[in-house]
Order: structure tokens, then C-alpha cells, then sequence
């Protein structure tokens, strides 16, 4: 299965690298490092977004739709506490974007010209919010060749818009371009995968109760401390490059980060696709083991041939997406390394969302994110841009320990906690 996912997942992945490659270097073409850094503030934002708007269920809707797919009544009381949800975080986002435009616009852009695009946003928010939790239901019942299907038309969809965008008003067109995406990946969701979504979702019979808050509820939370706060602590650190160094050295880190999410996708999906779902019906350390274990076996060798390759060509590979970007060079070891540590990390650390245990999922991002943003500004004190990428790696190395030190105590606990009710059994 994994292997079937992951063949299917290279083609599209291959298909949105080359169109990828070609984006990004007519980008960094017309816009130069200081418009890659306003398009990198705004993709976090939008990140951030898309999280806050669905409120963050999204992972609980692909462990669920995995577990329930089966049980429609079930099913129902998870959509309509999604429903009532969702309703919440489209109000709260587009209330904020929408009245304070011009103070966030001078927070990410240090200018209030770009006011409009906030608003813009606020506008998409339902589009944004939908397609999180549509999406989620795709993986959840993991019907990968939809899922594969739907990622390609909707990213071929909006590299079109973009290109014609960023054309006719540069650096303009690009951000608009980037705001309004989500409306094309709603619909050329729903035009794929509407009629699946009718079966499992009873439009008509959703209501404005929630059964299933308190369990979503954790996923929210696991969420704001994974995609709201990394965001956070992105925009934050191309900011403090922009103000101690220059808004040029922030779209040259924000460019690798760039060459690093063209490869990093590829497991993204995959992790959402297999391992989570996979992992939800895992309750033995052994079984856990070796379902750990196979998946190092088929993805760390691939990964870790094709960064060897990205290293070894990488000024060629600078030449091809950031021509005159040179400036990038000395990132890419430590951007390479820290994938790679990242990788094997955050395998296991799917445990924590597959089982949902909250605490050790926020304790570990605090941890990871924290030590990011305190190592990124001690080292750029010394070593300017490549500092950050430094803390990257040096924030997976030690966020590996603590998660794997976690993860060996949840089986202890859950070993120690069958053997005592084992135990009473016998007794009585």
C-alpha cells in the first residue's frame, strides 16, 4: 500500500516540481529576493489561515472519516461539530483580517499598501476553510488516486493563474494570485470528488449541534500550536532577517525554504494519506515498531539519496530556480540536514495526533518551535543568514530525542496499564 501511495505520489509530484521550477523561477526573475520575502510572508499567513478558518480539525477529520467511514451516524455527528465549527473560525478570521487589513499589512509588509490583499483574503476565508475540511475527508477514507487527481488539476489550475497574474502586475499579481488560489482548489475539489462527499457528508440533515466538540477540540488546539504557530514563528523570523540584516537575505532563506517544500510535499501527503490513518489502528509497541521501521526502510533512502543529489548540484540547482541567488550556496547543507532529521521525526510524531495525546503534541512543538526561534536569533548575530538554517537542523536533531524519548513512554504507560488490569482480573 505504501509503496502503491508513494509511485502514485512521485508522478505528481514530479509534474508539480517541473511547473514548480518554472514558477518559481519567473518569480525570482521579476520580483527579485525582496518580492520572494513578501510572497513567503504572505504564504504563511495563508497557512495560518487556512488552519484557524476550518479551526484546526482537519487531522481530526482524517482520523475520524478513517475510523467511522463505515458508521453514517457516526459520520454525521463528527460533520455537523465540524459545521458549527468552521462557522466560528470563517466569522473569527474574516473579522480580523478584515478590520485590521492595514495594521497587518504594516506588520508583514512594514507598509500598509498592501491593505487591499488582507481584505481579499478575509473574502476567501470561506473557500479556505472548506476545502481544509473536504480535503480531510479525501485522505481520511484514503482514496489517494482522487487525492492525486485533485492535487495536480487544482495546483495546474492555479500555476496558470499565477503566471498570468504575475505577468500582467508583478509582484501585485502574485499576491492576488496566492490569495484567490484556495477558490480553485475548492472547486476543482468538489467537481472531482462532490459526488464521494454527498455519500458520507448528508448535507441537509447537519446541524447546529456538536457532539463531537470535545474531541475536535484537541485537534484544534494540536493545530494552533503546529500550523498557527510555525507560521507565526516564520513570518517573525523573516521579519527579524528583514530589520537586522536585509528584506534580500529574507528571500534568499525564503527561497530554500522554497527548494526544501518541493521535496518535503512528498512525504506531507503521504503522511496524511497513510501513516496517520494507518497509525489511528495501531495499539502495540511492537506493531508500532514495525510499521516505524518499514516505513524508514522505503523512505529515508529515497529522501536521502535525492538530497545527496540536491546538494552535490547545488549550484546547478540555484542556476535553475534562483538565477542570481547566489547568496544561497551555504544554506543548503544545513537546510539538507535538517529535512532530512525532520523527516525520520516526524514519522513517530504522528503518533501523538493518530492517538491523539495533546499534551506530548504541544509540549513537542513548543520545544521545536522555541528552540528555532532562540537558536535563529543567537546565530544570525554570527553568522548572518545561515544562521537560521543552523537552528533548523540543530531544532530537529534534539526535537528527534524528545519525541522518540515521548513515544517509548506512551507504550510503557499503556504496557504498565494492561498489565495492571490483567492483574485485577486475576484477583478478582
Amino acid at each position: 500500500m505504501l509503496l502503491k501511495i508513494t509511485s502514485l505520489n512521485a508522478v505528481v509530484i514530479a509534474i508539480r516540481l517541473f511547473i514548480s521550477i518554472f514558477i518559481q523561477r519567473l518569480l525570482a526573475e521579476l520580483v527579485g529576493e525582496a518580492g520572494i520575502a513578501k510572497i513567503g510572508q504572505l504564504r504563511n499567513l495563508s497557512e495560518l489561515i487556512t488552519s484557524f478558518s476550518s479551526f484546526g480539525v482537519f487531522t481530526g477529520v482524517v482520523k475520524y472519516v478513517a475510523e467511522h467511514k463505515e458508521d453514517k451516524d457516526q459520520l454525521q455527528k463528527l460533520f455537523s461539530t465540524v459545521f458549527v465549527m468552521s462557522i466560528v473560525g470563517i466569522v473569527t478570521s474574516f473579522s480580523v483580517l478584515f478590520f485590521w487589513a492595514e495594521a497587518i499589512s504594516k506588520y508583514l509588509f512594514v507598509t500598509t499598501d498592501y491593505a487591499y490583499l488582507i481584505k481579499l483574503l478575509a473574502v476567501i476565508v470561506p473557500f479556505i476553510s472548506l476545502y481544509r475540511i473536504f480535503n480531510g475527508v479525501v485522505n481520511g477514507l484514503t482514496m489517494y488516486k482522487k487525492f492525486a487527481k485533485i492535487d495536480l488539476f487544482s495546483y495546474l489550475a492555479s500555476a496558470g493563474l499565477m503566471v498570468w497574474f504575475l505577468l500582467q502586475y508583478n509582484i501585485d499579481g502574485a499576491l492576488i494570485a496566492i490569495v484567490i488560489t484556495p477558490a480553485i482548489q475548492l472547486s476543482v475539489l468538489l467537481f472531482i470528488f462532490f459526488k464521494v462527499l454527498r455519500e458520507y457528508i448528508k448535507f441537509s440533515k447537519l446541524s447546529f449541534k456538536a457532539p463531537m466538540l470535545n474531541v475536535l477540540l484537541a485537534f484544534s488546539l494540536m493545530s494552533f500550536f503546529s500550523t498557527v504557530l510555525l507560521n507565526l514563528v516564520s513570518i517573525e523570523i523573516r521579519s527579524m532577517i528583514t530589520n537586522r540584516i536585509t528584506e534580500a537575505d529574507a528571500g534568499i532563506w525564503t527561497a530554500m525554504t522554497n527548494i526544501s517544500k518541493n521535496y518535503m510535499v512528498f512525504s506531507t501527503s503521504l503522511f496524511t494519506l497513510y501513516v496517520l490513518p494507518k497509525f489511528a489502528g495501531i495499539y502495540g509497541k511492537k506493531a508500532f515498531k514495525t510499521e516505524v521501521f518499514s516505513i524508514y526502510k522505503i523512505l529515508l533512502p529515497i529522501f536521502g539519496v535525492g538530497m545527496l543529489l540536491v546538494y552535490f548540484g547545488r549550484t546547478w540547482v540555484i542556476q535553475l530556480i534562483y538565477p542570481g541567488f547566489d547568496n544561497m550556496e551555504p544554506l543548503f547543507k544545513w537546510q539538507l540536514l535538517g529535512d532530512f532529521v525532520r523527516l525520520a521525526t516526524i514519522v513517530i510524531g504522528y503518533q501523538f495526533i493518530a492517538k491523539k495525546l495533546v499534551r506530548s503534541f504541544i509540549f513537542s512543538e513548543v520545544f521545536s518551535l522555541g528552540l528555532f526561534y532562540l537558536f535563529a536569533r543567537y546565530l544570525t548575530d554570527y553568522y548572518g543568514v545561515e544562521g537560521v538554517v543552523m537552528a533548523h537542523f540543530f531544532r530537529y536533531v534534539l526535537s528527534f530525542f524528545l519525541i522518540f524519548y515521548l513515544v517509548i513512554r506512551y507504550f510503557k504507560k499503556t504496557e504498565n496499564t494492561e498489565r495492571s488490569d490483567v492483574k485485577l482480573t486475576d484477583d478478582g
